[in-house]
């Protein structure tokens, strides 16, 4: 059985030598799911609110997988559907 991968939980060394059928496979099965890989810039500032909202802890904002769940906990917060 195969194990499926959480490419953020991944070292960025790990997820670069990653081959190409393996990346292929990755983003079928998120096109599958409706999601997208984007690389976002964000500004210091940008940070700075996540982190007077509560969404990132101080001490956290140098840490690419925290700021990424704090980004993605903003859009579940801001974005989410109402029926």
């Amino acid at each position: 059985m195969a194990h499926e991968v959480d490419e953020t939980t991944l070292p960025v060394a790990a997820q670069t030598s990653r081959s190409a059928v393996d990346r292929m496979r990755a983003h079928r099965e998120r096109r599958r799911l409706g999601l997208r890989c984007l690389t976002v810039q964000l500004r210091d500032t940008e940070i700075d609110v996540l982190i007077s909202k509560g969404l990132l802890m101080p001490e956290a904002r140098n840490d690419t997988r925290a700021i990424i769940q704090a980004v993605h906990h903003h859009f579940d917060k801001t974005l989410a559907s109402t029926p």
